[in-house]
């Protein structure tokens, strides 16, 4: 690492965050500055378990895999692979131009080239007991138990499954899967979360916990843009850990963020018109970027009971779902972020598409005809969910109770929801499942009937679903895969193990001397291609 380069950085970025210029280099350094309220546990991919650290690991690591803006697979570190008749081999060729950062753990502190051998090892750890990573997962049940990565030599991978698995390219451009150097996780150990070493566009500088995170420009780095220049424009990123949601919209407000991911409550009439566009006093001010998320946000019901409870009737639950007018929950409770979840349980943006479902539209008129049809005793229904969500559950809660259903609102800590239902003991809660990768079948996953809880928390069961589920997983033609996809999830709106509410949206506040930046339905900050005026 070039260390007076480094000592402008941490003067520059540390303390004023504004022009840091030296005798070789008159010029104001551009940095993309943000903030994560909730702080990063670790800077290692093994541990990249939620979005604050899926986004620094993102900017520090490169995966075999990567994932574009309209969810297709593309080349990574890997330039191509194939896959072998019966689907359970697949052999990558390797790039053979990407280098670690430098760093002291190498001879005379340069970074040495990626080798095949590297995803062994990272493959290796990630599955590895001793690593205890929450990412094992998804390894463990699908890769062979005897030699499961191999470097047939050092420009070829190979990964064995135990059976054909398609999304298996979709699993790998998941930050669990980037690539580490032997070398420095050996050097650090448990130490590794706060020195990591990477081929990623920017490498690490320092991080003071609760403070400042520093990463600079990886001058290495193997992408070039279509011009030949060489990848990332910016020179640096710099990481705040405001943990008030208003200091942050404040620092933002003032030029010293660049970008704000979401917009909290309190800020959004500030900020957004009911119909979610920008207010016009802010249309000259700064960027607004919406998109697609993998995700949705919805109201789960245990299934699994022996309970003689009427909301283990689909029909109960039909007409709860026809009782929540979602147009109207989204423009009031969120400035319509989000679509409505009429349809399936699987959100917008894959080639499956619950377009091709018909789900419940609101008609609060139905929803009383099913419930005199079925003989609905005014017995009560505890609504489970947690304090940030409490505005919108008394607004479903409210809804429901409007068309006769007993409901009586439940706040409990997230962690205890998850726990609780985990155990079962949530019988009708407040849900959201984010894509962990880009397939449908992730998201159809939470309802297959040998999953436990996570992610079957309704411990639904559906002899044909899983069935289906099976089928797909081993189907090689994509319109029959995607087939299937439409046929399970007409199940889940069939039973209603869930009643939907909304599809996701990612939405940004972005500074306008920022460019190139976008956004994609991972949300995963993605900084490669952005300039900086």
């Amino acid at each position: 690492m070039n260390k007076r380069f480094s000592i402008y950085y941490l003067t520059g970025l540390l303390a004023v965050l504004s022009a840091c210029s030296s005798e070789e280099n008159n010029r104001q350094f551009k940095i993309f500055r943000y903030n994560e309220s909730s702080g990063i546990a670790s800077l290692d991919p093994a541990f990249a378990r939620n979005q604050s650290i899926m986004w620094a690991v993102h900017q520090l690591y490169n995966t075999l895999i990567e994932v574009d803006d309209q969810l297709h697979v593309k080349p990574g570190l890997a330039k191509s692979w194939s896959i072998s008749e019966d689907g359970k081999t697949i052999d990558f060729s390797i790039r053979t131009d990407v280098y670690f950062h430098d760093n002291e753990v190498f001879p005379n502190g340069k970074g040495r080239k990626m080798i095949a051998s590297d995803v062994v090892y990272s493959f290796q750890r990630l599955i590895d007991p001793a690593t205890a990573s929450p990412g094992a997962w998804i390894f463990n049940t699908r890769v062979e138990a005897h030699q499961p990565f191999t470097a047939l030599n050092d420009s070829t991978f190979r990964l064995q499954l135990k059976e054909a698995f398609l999304p298996m390219l979709g699993v790998l451009s998941m930050k669990y899967c980037s690539v580490v150097p032997k070398e420095a996780v050996e050097k650090y150990g448990d130490a590794f979360r706060k020195h990591p070493v990477g081929t990623g566009p920017f490498q690490f500088v320092v991080w003071n916990e609760g403070q400042a995170l520093i990463l600079q420009k990886n001058p290495h780095y193997y992408e070039l843009d279509s011009l030949g220049v060489r990848l990332p424009y910016l020179d640096g990123i710099k990481v705040s850990f405001l943990e008030n949601k208003a200091n942050e919209f404040v620092q933002f407000r003032q030029h010293r963020l660049d970008f704000i991911n979401d917009i909290d409550p309190a800020f959004k009439d500030e900020v957004l018109t009911r119909a979610g566009n920008l207010k016009a006093t802010w249309k000259d001010k700064l960027q607004l970027h919406k998109g697609p998320y993998l995700n949705v946000e919805y109201i789960g019901i245990l299934t699994d009971t022996v309970s003689s409870h009427p909301i283990q009737s689909p029909l109960i639950r039909r007409a709860m779902n026809y009782a929540i007018p979602k147009e109207k929950l989204l423009m009031y409770m969120r400035n319509s972020i989000g679509m409505p979840a009429n349809d399936g349980f699987v959100p917008p943006g894959f080639d499956h598409a619950s377009r091709y479902l018909h789900g419940y539209a609101y008609s609060p008129d139905s929803a009383r005809a099913i419930m005199q049809r079925t003989g609905y005793n005014n017995e009560e229904i505890v609504f489970t969910t947690v304090p940030q969500y409490a505005a919108i559950g008394t607004f479903i809660a409210g809804e429901l109770q409007q068309v006769g259903f007993n409901i009586r609102l439940e706040q409990v800590p997230k962690a205890v929801l998850l726990q609780r239902t985990a155990r079962g003991e949530m019988q009708f809660f407040r849900g959201s499942w984010i894509g962990d990768y880009p397939s449908e079948e992730n998201f159809l996953s939470v309802f297959y009937g040998k999953n436990p809880a996570p992610p079957n928390y309704t411990r639904y069961q559906n002899k044909q679903f899983d069935q289906w589920y099976e089928t797909a997983m081993n189907e090689s033609n994509d319109l029959v895969r995607r087939s299937l996809y439409r046929q399970m999830d007409s199940c889940i709106v069939a039973d209603l193990p869930v009643i939907p509410l909304w599809y996701d949206m990612v939405i940004h506040l972005v500074q306008s001397n920022i460019r190139n930046f976008k956004t994609n339905p991972l949300n995963m900050l993605e900084l490669r291609n952005v300039k900086k005026d």
